[in-house]
């Protein structure tokens, strides 16, 4: 039997690139979806037949029939939410039993790291990062500093005992020294973890193990990344980052399945920009232009509630997406969103200190200094909403989305969103092909080669 056909889907931008919808959309080509990075932080929305589920921990295959979803070792799992997250899908009539696996080797959230990264985030004269406060970042820290706690530890209740004893008696002090903060009660959280890792325990196995041999028995995997390639520990505006690798090469460390059996890497953008949080963000709006398209697009986030920061489509920051992820195919969202408009301004360029430069910078002061190039393209003014075929797009739309793909270092236009629903969704001839065949590699570089 061949080997099964895999692709990564990762966000082009700072995340809520509408990744959640094109993973449910792709998700009935695709045996298996997995998750590789993150934690509850990051908000999947996807609308099935008007019904709006917004997904934290559990993969968005878990709402397609016959898909399994896998949850990861790069994934940091808070148990309680997790466990909530799956009692609402079962009370939605969605069949998580028996589809949905947790890596016996993801690390654990507890409430120590909620209770520090709070603290921390509050902290006077400290540069706010814009967190969530979900002990996502201290929980990667723990596993970084070999002090972790990991799902199969959870499942020994003797570990877990001494662990939270031990973890909470050096968290306590560390908090009230340097934050004043109340101290953290072990029994009481001994307790609630024990009941949970009972609940989790038919969850939990070793996923490397089951993608592996689902690959070579020659199923389809697909891998979920969570927020955006500028979000990236390593490749992103650090330190306005997240705490895991959310670019693809995240996929690989965080399933523990090789990087030679990955086929392809579909990178998802909006057909502008947004940001939540802190950090640098050169083509910001901060006019009502900018609060036209947030309320248009509905930039609120999906877990949080936060406003979005809007701007502009960057090139720029897409070619460097492009380049880190190695993206073969590029998804487009939102495009309804810049329907009304007469003009959409498009950066095509940076200036640092008045020269023109094609690097993206790595020092955080130079973000600062960025002058945006940028150049204008018409709109068209008509809705495009719904639209489920290329040729259907209004002419401007379709130049739009055609300057796009030829300055975005490569990649070609697979697909295009016009709204948040399953069939408000269009792909392209090619790329329909694709993902519709049994080939194993899907990338047009190697089509055209």
């Amino acid at each position: 039997m061949s080997k099964g056909r895999t692709a990564i889907i990762v966000g082009a931008q700072w995340g809520d690139e509408g990744k959640g919808k094109i993973v449910d959309v792709l998700s009935e080509k695709f045996s298996i979806v997995a998750r590789y990075a993150g934690g509850h932080n990051a908000g999947h929305t996807v609308i099935i037949n008007g019904k709006r589920f917004v997904l934290q921990l559990v993969p968005c295959g878990v709402l397609r029939e016959g898909c399994r979803s896998v949850i990861g070792n790069g994934v940091v799992l808070d148990p309680i939410a997790f466990l909530k997250e799956v009692s609402a899908l079962r009370d939605a009539g969605v069949k998580v039993d028996g589809n949905l696996f947790v890596s016996n080797r993801a690390h654990v959230i507890l409430p120590y790291h909620r209770m520090i990264e709070l603290a921390s985030e509050n902290a006077p004269g400290r540069v706010k990062i814009g967190t969530t406060s979900r002990g996502i970042g201290p929980s990667y820290e723990d596993k970084a500093g070999r002090r972790g706690l990991r799902v199969t530890d959870l499942l020994d209740l003797n570990l877990l005992k001494k662990h939270i004893e031990n973890a909470c008696r050096e968290k306590n002090m560390i908090a009230h020294a340097l934050f004043n903060s109340e101290p953290l009660d072990a029994d009481r959280m001994y307790s609630e973890y024990a009941d949970a890792s009972h609940k989790l325990a038919p969850f939990v196995c070793d996923t490397a193990v089951l993608l592996n041999r689902a690959i070579a028995d020659g199923h389809s995997v697909m891998f979920e990344g969570a927020q955006g390639t500028m979000l990236d520990i390593d490749h992103g505006t650090y330190p306005f980052v997240t705490s895991s690798s959310a670019t693809s090469g995240g996929a690989v460390i965080g399933t523990g399945v090789g990087p030679t059996a990955i086929d392809s890497v579909i990178g998802v953008s909006k057909a502008y920009c947004t940001r939540v949080g802190e950090g640098p963000f050169p083509t910001e709006l901060f006019d009502s232009m900018g609060d036209q398209i947030r309320k248009k697009g509905n930039e609120f986030g999906a877990v949080t509630g936060r406003p979005r920061r809007c701007g502009w489509l960057d090139l720029p920051l897409l070619r460097y997406s492009g380049m880190i992820n190695g993206t073969s195919w590029l998804v487009v969202t939102k495009l309804d969103v810049l329907d009304e408009l007469a003009e959409i301004p498009v950066c095509v360029g940076f200036k640092v200190n008045g020269r023109e430069t094609g690097e993206i910078p790595a020092e955080a002061s130079c973000w600062n200094k960025i002058e945006c190039i940028y150049k204008t393209m018409p709109g068209w003014r008509t809705p495009t909403q719904g639209i489920t075929a290329m040729s259907k797009l209004p002419k401007a739309a379709r130049e739009y989305l055609s300057f796009i793909e030829q300055e975005s270092g490569g990649a070609r236009i697979g697909m295009v969103s016009t709204g948040p629903g399953r069939d408000e969704t269009m792909f392209t001839d090619e790329f329909s092909e694709l993902m519709n065949s049994d080939v194993d590699a899907m990338s047009p570089a190697q089509e055209r080669s």
